[in-house]
């Protein structure tokens, strides 16, 4: 009898959470195929996983209905989140992206913009308002039940999910194809975290490093060597290309160094608003990003665990001293524990900074310039500096435009309607372009020549002014310039892209000319 009362105290909660965590899938930015369209092991992944956190839900509170409250509100919060991230960066909630939770919490500004600063409070006092209501409200189990009799019954349940989940598994016969959007689409959102996560421990990348030593061919002395210097320009691109509302000479120090340079045009990346160290891994490695498998959606983790070769190890190799300068924590993405093992001496965060060198939300490309200059100045050994800038990083809606700001970018002298961020970012495109400038004179002035390799890591985040003036392709600029002009190549093609892993032999190839001379 007792246990008769238990199974009716729980089927009712469990029939009624499985209703709605289905029902939530509707909600779904991208919209997912039905349940009931998806191949059967689909359904086990998400049956299993609402009985799993319900069971543990379950243990913490001993109130069935209040644990439910729980599941379904993390259930929520992942849909919420994973929309967000969609309208932002048109890509689903991947299973890398739980870290980011903890991301929040530690560079706030970053991420609850996105997701809605009024949505994040109002989502925190509501959870404290459950809480508090069903603590009072819903009984605990134990007040009128063994809690022999109620382990068992949870414990059963556990034993369902569990083997409901190792069906999932053990049946599944789809084939993540690694691009999430459409991944997603076919699968749902619980059985894409739960195949990616498969596919994460699963996967190893075929061992293929990229022929450095075909790249730099050279047999001079260190003191011949160039000064290299690669900027990772945050959100850059030539947006004038894709809105012909902007001036033309807002980059026009830009312009300058493209027409002197040995190669320039249009960067494909694989990123779309963020996720930045995916443009930079694979510059730094020379592999495209698909070379990694299901790691290239979060490659430090991946390198975390697994030796990497970079372009940084070889220059290093050759005599060279590696710096990177990066003007925000260190410890964000791991960069103070990995850069090591990439083959840097020496990172510069933002303790090297001061705060009236900020432009806008962040130390100002300006200044990471003027730090460039003093490396160049301090020591006769080559150096090998690698720049993250942070300056344009968004979210850019957090900045308003002055008055002389929407007048100074356009053509006609006014800012289109709704195109707050857009201004913004061209302010802020405005000192990137004199920070290239800067860059190149600093290395035209020093006794050793120079490369200087610029690109941009992603476009940025603006929906308001996409949903208004349209998307832009998703391609980056580049540039890839040096002190002697002699010899150059012909500059590429604007309307052909090249992959951000090609850049590397392009410099590589660079030094070795320069090396020659």
């Amino acid at each position: 009898m007792l246990v008769e009362s238990i199974v009716a105290v729980l089927l009712f909660p469990i029939l009624t959470g499985l209703i709605v965590t289905f029902a939530m899938e509707f909600l779904l930015q991208p919209t997912v195929v039905c349940f009931w369209r998806r191949p059967f092991n689909t359904f086990c992944l998400h049956l299993g996983s609402f009985l799993l956190l319900y069971c543990a839900a379950l243990l913490l509170c001993w109130r069935p209905w209040f644990a439910l409250s729980i599941v379904l509100s993390f259930q929520l919060l992942l849909v919420l989140v994973n929309n967000a991230k969609y309208h932002s960066m048109r890509e689903p909630f991947l299973i890398y992206d739980f870290e980011y939770f903890t991301d929040a919490i530690k560079h706030p500004r970053l991420y609850l913009p996105f997701f809605g600063i009024y949505k994040a409070i109002l989502a925190a006092i509501g959870f404290v308002a459950v809480v508090v209501l069903a603590m009072i409200i819903e009984p605990s189990l134990l007040n009128s039940a063994g809690a022999f009799y109620w382990l068992t019954m949870v414990t059963g349940l556990m034993i369902i999910a569990s083997v409901l989940l190792w069906l999932g598994v053990r049946l599944n016969k789809t084939t993540m194809t690694l691009q999430p959007e459409d991944d997603f689409v076919k699968v749902g959102l619980v059985s894409f975290l739960w195949l990616y996560g498969i596919e994460h421990i699963r996967h190893q990348p075929i061992d293929r490093s990229v022929n450095w030593e075909d790249n730099f061919k050279s047999e001079a002395e260190p003191h011949r060597f160039a000064n290299v210097v690669v900027v990772q320009s945050e959100s850059f691109f030539d947006a004038r290309k894709d809105y012909d509302v902007l001036i033309a000479d807002m980059l026009s120090q830009y312009d300058d160094i493209c027409s002197e340079s040995a190669q320039f045009g249009r960067l494909s990346v694989p990123a779309w608003g963020a996720n930045t160290i995916r443009t930079e891994s694979a510059f730094l490695t020379g592999l495209e990003a698909g070379h990694f498998g299901v790691h290239q959606f979060s490659p430090y983790r991946y390198f975390m665990k697994n030796e990497q070769y970079t372009l940084a190890h070889l220059l290093k190799e050759k005599g060279y001293r590696t710096v990177c300068i990066h003007p925000y924590q260190a410890s964000f993405y791991m960069r103070d524990l990995l850069y090591p093992q990439l083959g840097f001496d020496h990172f510069i965060d933002i303790n090297a900074f001061s705060d009236s060198q900020k432009q806008g939300q962040y130390i100002g490309d300006i200044a990471v310039a003027e730090k460039v200059g003093e490396l160049l100045g301090e020591t006769q050994q080559p150096l090998f500096i690698f720049v993250i800038t942070m300056e344009n990083h968004g979210p850019l809606h957090l900045e308003k435009p002055d008055s002389v700001d929407q007048q100074l970018f356009y053509k006609n002298k006014k800012q289109p309607e709704g195109c707050d961020d857009l201004t913004v970012y061209a302010r802020h495109l405005s000192n990137a372009d004199q920070m290239a400038s800067m860059l190149r004179q600093q290395l035209q002035e020093d006794v050793r020549e120079g490369v200087l390799c610029w690109y941009g890591d992603h476009v940025p985040i603006m929906a308001d002014v996409y949903r208004r003036l349209g998307e832009p392709s998703g391609l980056t600029d580049y540039f890839v310039w040096t002190t002697t002009s002699e010899n150059q190549q012909q500059p590429l093609a604007e309307n052909i892209a090249i992959k951000v892993s090609g850049l590397v032999p392009l410099v590589t190839r660079q030094l070795s000319r320069l090396a020659s001379l």
